[in-house]
């Protein structure tokens, strides 16, 4: 078994999942994060990390979403291993009025 990154990170990319991943199992593409299932251990530690809750066990892809895990086996190929954290491509909203004239 192996994880994968699915939709729900593109336009994120958070990378607090690279930070706690024992292995350079992750890579960076312009909009998002796959995993290289050959790489990954299996150990969970990336699942409890991400914000926007886009890694899933293999066998537990949400239904829709099962192309994701081809892509990710595909785009690891393609693209480089990320091990450091970036900015996020999207930022936590502000509070309300944050924003507003005073």
């Amino acid at each position: 078994m192996t994880h994968v990154v699915t939709e729900a990170c593109v336009g994120c990319r958070y990378t607090d999942c690279v930070e706690v991943c024992p292995v350079e199992c992750f890579h960076v593409l312009p909009d998002r994060l796959v995993i290289d299932p050959d790489v990954c251990i299996d150990c969970t530690a990336c699942v409890p990390t991400c914000p926007v809750d886009a890694i899933y066990a293999d066998v537990d892809v949400p239904a829709g979403q099962e192309d994701s895990i081809e892509f990710n086996q595909t785009a690891s190929q393609q693209y480089p291993v990320i091990t450091e954290t970036l900015t996020p491509l999207v930022q936590p909203d502000e509070p309300p009025g944050d924003d507003e004239d005073a």
